[in-house]
């Protein structure tokens, strides 16, 4: 359990530098909730800073739409990018625009922040473009819900925050469990034997990576559904390839790229613009480590197709700092196909999952797939 203090929308400290490392998300809601404070506050100036790869991932889209309230964010190396410093500002304005198709994040941060800011007058967000990772947003307005602010939307390409709302604490809330960490042991059991069962999301979810699940059932997976458990278990055909729009379940998407590795026939995985702009390039870069295995892939800006080959091989892969790469290509030693896999850096893990490796291990003894001697 944790316990949370609140700060009514200002932070103690109004000067700091922030290490974000690699975590898009954390940027992405803090400048917007930084920005609130300091004009909250009065005064005071806040830095952010990341890894090499974090300062060539987008945050303009969020940075426009701040500077539409009036908020002051100057960019410390190139415009568009981190690091970043905001300087205290007040923030007023009738009607803000951001883009939606470079990532949901950039939206949830204002939302988030919105009721710090419309105290007095109404904010309206509109979007433009199409609204990616719908579901991701679905979860923000969901817990603002329950915090005690309601947003009024209109689609998804505007939303209304009314005036006089603040957050207050619900005074115990239950953390779901996470959905994308538990896409790689749902896909244990649709590869190995199974059944897998991963307790903590379920039909009841608000996130919508749980729909990796119905995924799986495309592809030839037996599913279970309850309301806070999700169940897998390998048919006897097993699984075939699908062409799927991933638009709602973007990083659970990078599972479902290695179980192609294990279905008959090729899998296409469309709408996925965002890996392009992840902690790396994750569409090149998934595309360089499944050739590995032997496959042929294909890759063109939002897509990826792979053709598996008629039987794995043994290959060491890299990581390129990202968590999710890396549990995504172990799934490649699971199952009657399944090879030896050397991860590069399997450390990176701990960003999400630490004791990944771990769990997986103990997971696919009980699945009757690879054991860790099927992984360095």
């Amino acid at each position: 359990a944790m316990r949370i203090v609140g700060c009514d929308g200002r932070f103690a400290s109004t000067h700091a530098e922030l290490f974000i490392g690699n975590s898009g998300l954390t940027i992405r809601t803090l400048v917007p909730a930084i920005a609130a404070s300091l004009a909250n506050s009065g005064e005071g100036s806040v830095t952010l800073a990341g890894v090499p790869r974090m300062h060539e991932r987008p945050i303009g889209d969020l940075v426009d739409g701040l500077r539409q309230l009036g908020a002051r964010i100057e960019y410390i190396g190139a415009a568009g990018f981190p690091p970043l410093r905001i300087d205290a500002a007040p923030l007023a304005a009738p009607a803000i625009t951001v883009r939606g198709d470079t990532s949901s994040q950039f939206l949830t941060g204002l939302l988030q922040a919105a009721p710090l800011i419309a105290r007095e007058h109404p904010l309206v967000i509109n979007v433009q473009g199409e609204l990616i990772s719908k579901p991701y947003v679905e979860i923000t307005l969901a817990l603002m819900a329950q915090f005690g602010v309601h947003v009024q939307r209109e689609g998804w390409a505007r939303f209304v925050i009314a005036p006089g709302q603040a957050y207050v604490s619900p005074v115990h809330i239950q953390v779901e469990g996470d959905a994308s960490s538990a896409s790689y042991f749902l896909a244990a059991g649709a590869i190995g034997d199974g059944p897998v069962r991963v307790a903590g999301a379920g039909r009841a979810s608000l996130q919508g990576d749980v729909r990796f699940a119905d995924a799986l059932a495309l592809m030839g997976a037996r599913v279970t559904w309850a309301d806070d458990w999700i169940e897998t278990q390998a048919a006897p055909s097993g699984l075939r390839g699908i062409d799927l729009d991933c638009n709602h379940i973007p990083d659970a998407a990078m599972t479902l790229a290695v179980c192609a590795l294990h279905a008959e026939g090729a899998t296409t995985l469309r709408n996925i613009g965002s890996w392009r702009v992840k902690e790396t390039d994750r569409i090149a870069a998934m595309a360089t480590e499944l050739r590995r295995f032997g496959a042929r892939v294909e890759e063109g800006e939002d897509w990826l197709r792979i053709h598996p080959p008629a039987a794995l091989q043994a290959a060491t892969v890299d990581t390129y700092d990202d968590h999710r790469m890396a549990m995504s290509l172990s799934l490649a030693s699971l199952g009657e196909r399944g090879v030896p896999v050397t991860v590069r850096d399997p450390g990176c893990v701990g960003k999400t999952f630490p004791t990944y490796f771990q769990v997986l291990d103990n997971v696919s003894h009980a699945a009757n797939a690879a054991t860790s001697e099927g992984m360095s």
